[in-house]
């Protein structure tokens, strides 16, 4: 009886350690995706160039490094702050060439709308079930290194269909690793509500420029 007792203890305690990981996380990822955004409208606004984005961006993946060592103090909140500012910054350039077309703003609109839908569908679907999707793992870190290697090499032969073929693959990549994050919380795999954030913020960001990067090349009216 006592075993029994200790062990629903424990596992009440687990449980409750879980949804405060889970709610922090997306209290955070909410903080930072609105940050983000506003990062976005100023360096709109201001009209920054390809240097200064693919400047804020190496910034971006600096500060990356230095949050995972910073990860389990206070100062790792501010971190995952600036990096989503960077990131959501150099945002800035391509959101205003979409602009430029005759339905850039629809088209921004529709990537919104299909990053929200894809992740609350997923997010939900992977709370509701709890299924551990762990085995996807490999699968995933496979997928990731094929697509950076093919967009290096694309780089040189810059051929459009290779293009589109990449962002697609990041698009179901990307929903593969929201399922995967989301699982890790719910099952315990992921303790750090401030890494579980950045790895949700990175697929979010990532799903939403490659749905815009399709959305553009097949409903854009330039």
């Amino acid at each position: 009886m006592e075993h029994r007792s200790m062990y629903a203890g424990s596992a009440q305690q687990s449980a409750l350690q879980t949804n405060k990981v889970l709610r922090s996380t997306y209290m955070l990822l909410a903080m930072t995706l609105a940050f983000s955004a506003l990062c976005a409208g100023v360096t709109m606004a201001i009209g920054i160039g390809p240097f200064a984005s693919i400047g804020m961006t190496i910034g971006a993946f600096i500060t990356l490094f230095i949050i995972q060592k910073k990860a389990n103090s206070a100062a790792g909140i501010g971190l995952v702050f600036l990096f989503t500012g960077l990131m959501g910054g150099s945002l800035g350039y391509i959101l205003n060439h979409y602009l430029a077309l005759a339905n850039g703003p629809q088209l921004i609109a529709q990537a919104l709308g299909g990053t929200a839908l894809v992740f609350f569908a997923l997010s939900g679907y992977a709370l509701t079930t709890k299924k551990d999707f762990s085995f996807l793992g490999g699968f995933l870190m496979v997928g990731l290194v094929v697509v950076l290697i093919a967009a290096i090499a694309n780089i040189f032969f810059a051929v459009p269909a290779v293009s589109l073929a990449i962002s697609a693959a990041i698009v179901f990549i990307m929903s593969g690793l929201i399922l995967f994050d989301t699982s890790r919380i719910i099952n315990g795999g992921e303790t750090n509500y401030v890494m579980a954030t950045v790895s949700l913020y990175l697929s979010i960001y990532n799903l939403f420029t490659a749905m815009l990067h399709l959305l553009g090349a097949f409903g854009g009216d330039d």
